[in-house]
Formats: structure tokens, sequence, C-alpha cells
């Protein structure tokens, strides 16, 4: 009996969580990714997700059949069509009354270019499903080519001396579909990111979140920055932090607060066109910036839309 009070001393109480992302998994130091994941796993708590997985380094992070980088029940698909699989995999699981959230975790290139018509059948028709593009600004699997997330001057294997034409606003394509909820995450601010992720499980339809993913191996960046870069990103004004409920009611989380655009430009390679002239991604700011706010006082999300 002594023996058996010592092992039940020791027992937890119940069993060991199976993380989203296993350890041993093949993604490079400093992806944004891996750290999205980590976060995801555990705004999602004791809940374990179905993932949707379209052509990526996101899938890649599975690894080899029959062993998983991933914790949790994983579909790969094309590139143009994990919101399509993850339709029917939704409405499978209402059919037979399970609640687990589907989730499409897709890079850049599978949201912004390719996998455009599937997102926006999908976001059209309303579908029960929670969509994350976490996006590292190019196909990031492929050689490292130019994708409509690129922004303004950043070099890829596509753009030699700097892309010429502005990132898409997906964030304002999607709040065209009328949506429950659209909203941008930052891995340099967790309190706010698990807020959102949480606040999305909890709303119904589709749901769409944009997360900025550091790459060094295309950003040419170092990997211990990542997660500085990206509250650079934010404090700059770069990359802004809000939620849009609905399709028209706007809420900022964080406003820049003057950091010159040019800490962040220069601590990555791709770049290097800008060093001297950050000028040209200064005036997207601006013009973003003004559209933001002008936005949020027209249309503003009231406390009932965004707890927290």
């Amino acid at each position: 009996m002594e023996g058996h009070d010592e092992m039940s001393a020791i027992t937890p109480s119940k069993p060991y969580k199976t993380h989203l992302l296993r350890p041993g998994n093949t993604n490079c130091a400093g992806c944004g990714m891996s750290i999205g994941l980590q976060w995801l796993d555990e705004a999602l708590g004791d809940e374990k997700p179905v993932m949707v997985i379209p052509s990526c380094c996101g899938i890649v992070t599975a690894g080899a059949f029959p062993t998983s980088g991933y914790g949790a029940p994983t579909a790969a698909t094309t590139f143009a069509s994990s919101p399509a699989v993850a339709t029917g995999i939704s409405a499978i699981s209402r059919m037979n009354d399970i609640d687990n959230p589907v989730i499409c975790w897709a890079g850049d290139g599978g949201t912004y270019d390719i996998g455009l018509a599937t997102l926006s059948a999908a976001a059209e028709r309303n579908e029960d499903i929670i969509y994350i593009c976490y996006d590292n600004e190019i196909y990031g699997n492929t050689g490292g080519q130019r994708s409509g997330a690129t922004p303004t001057g950043s070099v890829t294997s596509t753009t030699p001396h700097g892309k010429e034409e502005r990132k898409k606003d997906i964030m304002g394509i999607m709040a065209a579909h009328r949506i429950s909820y659209a909203a941008t995450l930052s891995i340099g601010h967790r309190k706010d990111f698990l807020r959102k992720v949480r606040f999305a499980r909890q709303a119904k339809g589709f749901r769409f979140l944009l997360m900025l993913s550091p790459c060094p191996t295309g950003w040419k960046s170092e990997p211990d920055q990542s997660t500085e870069l990206i509250e650079l990103a934010v404090r700059s004004g770069l990359f802004p932090l809000y939620e849009i409920f609905d399709g028209v009611r706007y809420r900022i989380n964080f406003q820049p607060d003057n950091t010159p655009v040019s800490t962040y430009l220069e601590q990555q390679k791709r770049f290097r066109q800008l060093w001297g002239d950050p000028g040209r991604l200064q005036a997207f700011i601006d013009s973003q910036w003004r559209h933001l706010d002008g936005m949020a006082t027209v249309f503003p999300a009231n406390i009932q839309d965004a707890p927290g």
C-alpha cells in the first residue's frame, strides 16, 4: 500500500497532453511558424484541432509517413484546395456532433495567390472554419519567389532588384466577404495573440487570422531576432494589429510609436535595396494608417464585439 500511495502522489491527474507541434520537427531555427503553432496549441488548451495544411513549409513540418511532427489529425492538401477540404471535414464533424475546431494552416502562397479562389468560396459560404495564414511574404518552400504578400522593395529569387508592386491587402479582401471575424497576429505580442485565437475559437462561421511569420532563410535575417523583427514591424506601423467584426467594425489593438521603419529594414538583407531609402515603404505605411484610423473612427467595434 505504501508503494501504491507513493506512485499515486506522482501520477498526473490527467493524461499527458500531446502538443500540436512535436519536438524533433524539421522547422528552421527562428521560424515564426513554429512559435505560432506553439501559441495556437496554448490558446486551444486541451482541445485537439483537425489541421488542414496545403503545400507549404507547414506540411513539410509533418515529416515522412508513418511519423508526424503534428500531435493532431492533419490533412495534407494541394496548394489550392485546403479551404475546400476543410469545408468537408467541418460538415462531417457537424453530422457526427464533433465540435473540435477545423483549422486551415497555410502560407501566403496558398492564401494570397494559388488558394485565393477556394478561400473566397469558403468565406462567401461562411463555412465554420478557422483559417490561419502564417505570412512569410515569399514562397518559402519552393525557392523564395515573390508572392502577392511580398512587400514593396523586397528582394526575392524572382525579384532580384526588389519587388515593385505593393503587398496585396488580404485583410481588406476578407473583410469584403463580411466574415464574422478577421484579425492580425503578432509573435511579439503573446497576450494579444492568445486572446484573438480564443475569441476566434468561440465565434462561429468563417474566421480569418493573419500572422506575420519571420523566415530567416528568405528574409536574410538572424534566427534569434525573429520576435524582435515582428515587434519592430508593429511599432513602426508596417504590420498593424487590429480586428474586423462582420467585415465592417474595426478595432485597432496597438498604435505605432514612431519607431522608424528603417530599424526593421536594416536587420534583413532582403531589403538591402531600401536601406538608404525607406521612403517607399514609409509612404505605404502612412497610406495604410490613414485608412485604418478612418475605418476605426467611422465604424468602431464595441466592447461586446471584442471582449478582453
